[in-house]
């Protein structure tokens, strides 16, 4: 969960939250607000449009959730496909919706997750049930739209783009211009990015109305507790210099990789050198598979 860099001086109640929502936060042991989510949701609760430069564990998922969940609580009728977040990758989809469904636990908040590697029959169930919040990467939310009988966004009040920077790359970029084409302009949209680039200030001129701008990060910020350090090394022996950094270090380690194939590539060889690598990655479609993976670190 994202919970870190607590604000001692205002509690969720008093950023006007309601009294169902603080609950929820207490159960998750949400004690206080972070800067992101104390900047942005009064904000976000009078009903404005947000920017939020903040990195991944600031606490974004909150500052975005919370008002979203508020404003169906408030709304005089249940809608289904109130909410819609897009998100760059499955497992950052997956984790959005599990904290939307942590927060709703109280008040039955139903939920979708969209996304590849997943059989569409079963997201078509999903979606049958009318959930108030879609959870999507927008490649597989166009299919959706595009084949699901029924399925449209017509109702959609709430538009969060979550990591922006990320969602405007090449292999998204035209899903999400169909998107945009398809759903409400009378929304409240919320854009989240860890970086101001071109791009995103283009989409933010497209898709936003008189935004709130918030900056809990600057433009090369970190959560305070990561440490750094940057090596250069000789692309032609970076296996060597990985090795040896790895054996240097004690405990456990993680390698990231570009592509899903290279963590095979690494984890393969690291064996063969002697060291216990396990690799874990996107295309890792059963979740049995990934805990397996995890309890061989």
């Amino acid at each position: 969960m994202e919970e870190e860099n607590h604000e001692e001086s205002v509690s969720f109640k008093e950023l006007g939250v309601c009294d169902a929502l603080v609950e929820a936060c207490t159960a998750l042991h949400w004690e206080s607000p972070t800067k992101i989510q104390a900047e942005a949701i009064p904000h976000a609760l009078q009903g404005k449009d947000i920017i939020g430069v903040a990195q991944t564990g600031s606490g974004k998922t909150g500052a975005f959730a919370l008002p979203i969940i508020q404003a169906l609580l408030d709304a005089k009728t249940t809608s289904p496909f109130f909410g819609l977040v897009l998100a760059p990758t499955r497992e950052l989809a997956i984790q959005i919706a599990e904290q939307f469904e942590a927060l709703g636990s109280g008040i039955s908040l139903k939920t979708a997750v969209l996304i590849g590697g997943v059989d569409m029959n079963h997201q078509q169930l999903a979606l049958a049930k009318r959930p108030h919040i879609v959870v999507a990467t927008p490649g597989r939310l166009m299919d959706h739209l595009t084949n699901t009988k029924g399925f449209s966004l017509r109702t959609l009040k709430y538009l969060v783009l979550d990591e922006a920077d990320r969602l405007l790359n090449e292999e998204f970029e035209k899903s999400l211009d169909d998107i945009l084409k398809v759903i409400p302009l009378e929304r409240r949209t919320y854009l989240f990015s860890a970086t101001m680039t071109k791009k995103v200030k283009k989409l933010q001129r497209a898709c936003l109305r008189n935004p709130v701008k918030i900056e809990s990060a600057s433009k090369y910020s970190t959560v305070d507790t990561l440490k750094e350090q940057f090596l250069f090394i000789p692309a032609k022996y970076k296996d060597c210099y990985l090795l040896y950094v790895l054996m240097e270090q004690s405990g456990s380690s993680m390698v990231f990789t570009q592509k899903c194939e290279t963590t095979q590539v690494i984890a393969l060889m690291l064996r063969n050198l002697g060291l216990r690598a396990v690799p874990i990655n996107g295309k890792m479609t059963q979740t049995g598979k990934k805990i397996w993976s995890i309890k061989q670190i």
